[in-house]
């Protein structure tokens, strides 16, 4: 499995993605894949995570985007030199696509910054 990652202004998010064969059905054309994400705050200030904003492609070209407030209904304070980890899924209609995003953090002083996402490929029967 690949493990993907950016870093911004001290944050580095790794996404680790992983097809679910057991949950999905090709005839259907349901294809459910895991990932798990790691977000390493190297900063020397604590910095809270407000909200998400993803772009999940399929293979056809179609994008679905989706914002919202935290992650899997959390918005974690992740300390100096902390780690959050967290895990979801995506449900695409083809063997394969790809999922980018940011992340909106916030300081202790209420200075808020977008971090990086990295792309992803999402590809059936990839592990």
């Amino acid at each position: 499995m690949q493990t993907y990652a950016a870093t911004t202004d001290d944050i580095t998010v790794s996404v680790r993605p992983v097809y679910l064969d057991g949950q999905s059905n090709h005839i259907e054309r349901k294809f459910v894949f895991a990932y798990f994400i790691r977000i390493e705050n190297n900063s020397g200030d604590k910095v809270q995570l407000l909200r998400r904003h993803w772009f999940i492609t399929n293979s056809s070209g179609d994008v679905q985007e989706v914002e919202g407030e935290g992650v899997i209904g959390q918005q974690p304070v992740i300390p100096a030199g902390g780690i959050h980890e967290y895990s979801s899924f995506s449900v695409l209609e083809t063997f394969e696509g790809s999922m980018a995003g940011t992340y909106l953090m916030e300081r202790p002083r209420g200075e808020q910054f977008s971090v990086t996402i990295p792309r992803f490929v999402l590809r059936a029967a990839a592990n």
